[in-house]
């Protein structure tokens, strides 16, 4: 079967904060998916394929598409990579969402943290504080795309579509939180 840009490969990875589902098309990583036991890999799944058009495939060992995210991913879990380098398929996302969540990539480095209506500034939209939140809660590149960097301005954690401990533990790594005692 010929590869084309459309298609989808996936694979699910062991991670610091659970098992991820990766997916990439031709462009790049589309889509990173926490908790990624078998129910909601299944779901997941289905949902790429309703979004995508294409009935993501299971990738091969050693999947040229996959190696680089799986690569840098464990890299970024093992406390040595401070910055994705990673081309990004943005199709699952788009408008203010895109804006917001291309910001975020670009402007809120590793160890630091960003109010919501900060970002929403960044953006142009200095009243749009909860549509900043909308669009983390849809993003579809966690981690690689760093959401659980955007706080309440007041301190708080705000939410996160994996969970607030996930949120707690990917702050500690990046040195924003101290590390929990247990």
């Amino acid at each position: 079967m010929k590869s084309t840009e459309q298609d989808v490969q996936w694979s699910a990875v062991g991670s610091d904060i659970g098992p991820l589902l990766l997916a990439a098309t031709g462009t790049g990583l589309v889509s990173v998916i926490f908790h990624a036991r078998p129910a909601v890999r299944e779901k997941a799944l289905g949902q790429l394929e309703a979004r995508l058009g294409s009935a993501p495939v299971e990738a091969p060992p050693g999947s040229a598409r996959l190696a680089e995210p799986i690569r840098q991913l464990a890299a970024y879990f093992a406390g040595e990579l401070r910055a994705f380098t990673l081309d990004l398929d943005w199709s699952l996302t788009s408008g203010f969402n895109r804006e917001a969540l291309r910001e975020l990539a670009s402007g809120v480095p590793y160890g630091t943290v960003v109010g919501y209506g900060d970002l929403a500034r960044r953006v142009g939209q200095p009243g749009a504080a909860q549509a900043v939140g909308a669009a983390m809660g849809s993003n579809p590149l966690p981690v690689v795309v760093p959401c659980h960097r955007v706080v309440e301005s007041d301190g708080g954690l705000g939410g996160f579509g994996g969970g607030l401990e996930t949120k707690r533990q990917l702050l500690a790594l990046e040195g924003v939180l101290p590390q929990p005692l247990f």
